[in-house]
């Protein structure tokens, strides 16, 4: 499994990379393999501004439906609608298949997030 160092990682399995002031979020390697084939990605809350660990959509496998939280507070300004066509592109790349871009609010909350090293350590116990 693949885990990019120049991202940070949530308990959740979310990564967040932060370019400028905002925010892009996918899930993990680790979560879409867990996930097994994902058939649908739903976010209807693009436009709003929700805080952390609220829930921003839904993602849903063969296997089961998961919550999606959000790693940071802030505004939703940008859902990756082609996941409403390609769903299972997270699952070929899920580094690239970013899932909301976020304006965050409050930019001391990437301070808590985990680097890779630390995400590894914590899927790996």
């Amino acid at each position: 499994m693949d885990y990019p160092t120049e991202l940070k990682y949530t308990p959740d399995h979310a990564w967040v990379r932060l370019e400028g002031n905002i925010a892009t979020v996918g899930i993990s390697d680790f979560a879409q393999e867990q996930l097994s084939d994902i058939v649908y990605v739903e976010v209807e809350t693009e436009g709003e501004s929700l805080g952390k660990d609220q829930v921003f959509g839904t993602i849903e496998a063969v296997k089961t439906l998961s919550d999606l939280f959000m790693p940071l507070s802030g505004e939703i300004i940008a859902f990756n609608k082609e996941l409403v066509r390609k769903p299972e592109q997270i699952n070929k790349t899920p580094y690239e298949s970013w899932i909301i871009q976020i304006k965050p609010t409050a930019l001391t909350e990437l301070e808590e997030l985990l680097s890779a090293e630390k995400y590894v350590s914590m899927i790996n116990d």
